[in-house]
């Protein structure tokens, strides 16, 4: 049996469009930071969705698979603060918490437009896609301070 040793990774090409090196990478995700109160799985995805910026370096689709995988944390603490979420989809616990008034018109609108994107990828609507972390960034960040906001919220009644 022949083993296949990978290389060690190598900056994409693409990534000194945006930073200059690697340690760059520290400064762009600096400010995506867990708040406290997060519940542990949710906080957990977003710490690597924060990774997975910083990886992009390496990897620069890992830009688009940390946006998706920050809208993971959303939902997951969407579930906790709806009575009865159950396994409703994610456009419904959207639409409940906007209509309970944890989420704002715009940030269900923000939350809507992730969903949709994630599921083209997902069921194979859209085959590749990739995000420059100079656009992933601030959506990461987006997720990061409604998982906050939500957090402090009361739960739906």
């Amino acid at each position: 049996m022949t083993t296949q040793r990978l290389p060690f990774p190598v900056p994409d090409e693409r990534a000194h469009y945006f930073v200059t090196g690697y340690a760059d990478m520290h400064d762009l995700v600096e400010d995506l930071v867990v708040p406290d109160g997060v519940p542990e799985a949710a906080a957990a995805v977003l710490r690597t969705a924060r990774e997975l910026l910083r990886q992009s370096y390496y990897c620069y689709e890992f830009s688009t698979v940390a946006v998706m995988h920050s809208l993971i944390a959303v939902e997951i603490v969407l579930r906790d603060r709806i009575p009865d979420a159950g396994k409703k989809p994610l456009h419904q616990l959207i639409k409940q918490g906007a209509t309970c008034g944890i989420l704002t018109a715009r940030q269900a609108e923000y939350l809507d437009d992730g969903r949709k994107i994630r599921n083209r990828l997902v069921h194979g609507h859209t085959a590749h896609a990739v995000m420059p972390p100079a656009m992933a960034v601030p959506m990461v960040a987006t997720s990061f301070a409604i998982v906050s906001e939500l957090c402090a919220a009361p739960t739906c009644r």
